[in-house]
């Protein structure tokens, strides 16, 4: 039911406007009944699914109840901010497992504050439409406790699909979703239809078959949950299937049909930066913590820390192909970052001494050849 005043009715039109000449490439507007979402999320919590991202039950049904969150709340608008850049490169950094990939989504500027800031400037535009100083709007993109899929549902901006992302018939599932609470009834969106139909590509194809039913992700198998919340020790079984992902997995959006009409962004904020965009593992392996806080500014990566950063990287030369510099490279850092790191070195050893001795090279000879690397001597491996 739209319980929507009909003089808002012109506001409504005008709030869609103004998202999309700050750049927003869908705007829809919901009501804050996630009846029907809460029992889904704490069945998900119940199962432990979240792993150590404990702030998902620190907030409790919060998360589902917009007006406990910001009391007054009584619509929601609903964004989309397209970020696919145009020299993306997508599967074929994969392809070269001697390459580090990092998530599209993470090769430009920090998206948090790129869409808080639009929107920031859309509830202040809004104040300035009805003459009020000090609306209690505010905006939120994925940094409290906000259900924003099935928000954007209910504001007809796509449907979840079998992996948990949003996904729209004329704009695949590359772009990120922001919401403004809003203390106005506003009119509402219709959902859209649910289009996945039989296709299951991305359950079949995760690394680590994290999807572990239609629609249900178990996070503590999930790459991007590995390689970015998890603060600890990786577990070994998900090591190998990690191959040379050090920030997030793209996988399941690469293989879903609906990405063919994905929408390139127009946001210069999202660009890749040259210094992460088609870089070697070896490259970064050499990065030192005050280099690696200087090239990630402004970027979602840093938040991750030094640490899971190198501990990521350890996992992806172990899983490279056999070489002499990776086994000299990765010995050079032992001892020097963390017990953490260490752990994940040896692992990435013990896996280049496997390979070596897959093509015929002995441990012992091995050794040598370690030694006349690091001495300078000419060697025939």
């Amino acid at each position: 039911m739209n319980n929507a005043d009909p003089h808002n009715s012109l506001l409504t039109e005008k709030i869609k406007l103004w998202g999309q000449e700050l750049g927003f490439q869908h705007v829809g507007i919901s009501d804050i009944d996630l009846s029907a979402q809460e029992p889904k999320m704490l069945d998900w919590l119940e199962k432990g699914f979240h792993g150590e991202m404990h702030y998902m039950e620190t907030h409790g049904t919060k998360r589902s109840r917009p007006a406990e969150l910001l009391p007054g709340t009584v619509s929601i608008v609903s964004v989309r901010l397209d970020y696919l850049p145009e020299d993306a490169k997508f599967a074929s950094t994969l392809e070269q497992p001697n390459q580090a990939f990092i998530s599209r989504y993470a090769l430009g500027r920090d998206y948090h504050k790129v869409i808080r800031n639009k929107l920031k400037k859309l509830g202040q535009m809004i104040e300035k439409e009805i003459g009020v100083d000090n609306l209690a709007f505010r905006p939120f993109v994925d940094s409290a406790p906000v259900l924003e899929r099935p928000i954007a549902e209910k504001a007809g901006l796509g449907w979840t699909g079998k992996h948990s992302l949003l996904l729209n018939n004329q704009a695949g599932s590359w772009f990120f979703l922001g919401e403004l609470f809003l203390p106005i009834a506003l009119e509402q969106d219709q959902a859209v239809e649910n289009e996945c139909g039989a296709c299951v590509a991305c359950i079949t194809t995760c690394p680590t078959q994290a999807i572990v039913e239609p629609y249900v992700v178990d996070g503590r198998k999930c790459i991007s949950y590995l390689t970015i919340e998890l603060k600890g020790s990786i577990p070994e079984q998900y090591r190998k299937p990690m191959g040379n992902r050090i920030y997030g997995c793209d996988d399941c959006q690469l293989i879903c049909p609906w990405n063919r009409f994905a929408q390139l962004s127009t946001e210069p904020d999202f660009a890749p930066r040259s210094q992460l965009n088609s870089i070697s593992l070896l490259e970064l392996w050499q990065w030192q913590e005050p280099h690696f806080l200087k090239m990630t500014e402004g970027s979602p990566i840093r938040r991750i820390g030094f640490e899971c950063w190198m501990r990521n990287i350890a996992i992806a030369l172990g899983n490279a192909p056999f070489s002499l510099k990776v086994v000299e490279q990765l010995n050079s850092k032992l001892t020097l970052i963390s017990d953490m790191v260490d752990e994940h070195i040896q692992w990435a050893l013990e896996q280049q001494q496997q390979k070596a001795n897959d093509k015929g090279v002995d441990s012992r000879k091995l050794k040598r050849l370690i030694k006349a690397i690091k001495i300078g001597l000419p060697r025939d491996a």
